[in-house]
């Protein structure tokens, strides 16, 4: 797949998957993606957990608790811990970011589905995801992202159209 049709196409999907298992060669190349993102100072503070093990991936779903992520096959987090670059600032939350957004790309491209679950995991969530898969207590699970092969249509959300968010050279320029 072309990059810009993968990333037309990429659309998050919150439905069942089908129950086809997720080869490790597969999450291998879609977690290279992830290591191959930009990083803040080069700090690269951002670590990778593929699992297709079923079992695994349940846990981490009834962990998270919605149904349909229940269906998933497989599973990618995102972990990270704040650290200070020699610039003074943390680049952790721009690193992973950068990160996920390859993930999404690469799982689109080889016809898996996923979303970038976060804000829904903080914490609790968090850590008994970290517990279950044996993550240093320096490091939190920042993003986690069910995966497989859409079993339903994915229509996706509407975008607002190009010309009310991107101009030329100055706001509300047109191209």
């Amino acid at each position: 797949m072309e990059l810009m049709n993968a990333i037309h196409e990429r659309k998050s999907y919150r439905k069942p998957y089908k129950p086809d298992p997720i080869p490790a060669e597969a999450i291998k190349e879609i977690l290279e993606a992830g290591v191959a993102a930009p990083s803040g100072c080069n700090q690269q503070t951002t670590r990778f957990i593929g699992v297709n093990d079923p079992e695994l991936a349940h846990k981490l779903a009834e962990i998270y608790d919605k149904p349909w992520a229940l269906t998933a096959p497989a599973a990618i987090l995102l972990l990270t811990k704040e650290h200070v670059s020699y610039r003074g600032n943390s680049y952790h939350i721009h690193d992973y970011s950068a990160a996920a957004e390859n993930i999404l790309l690469a799982a689109v491209d080889k016809g898996y589905a996923t979303t970038w679950i976060e804000g829904q995991i903080e914490g609790e969530k968090a850590r008994q995801m970290g517990d279950l898969l044996g993550v240093p207590q320096d490091l939190t699970v920042a993003i986690y992202m069910p995966l497989g092969i859409p079993a339903e249509e994915n229509p996706g959300v509407a975008k607002m159209p190009f010309e009310d968010r991107a101009w030329l050279n100055g706001y509300g320029k047109s191209f």
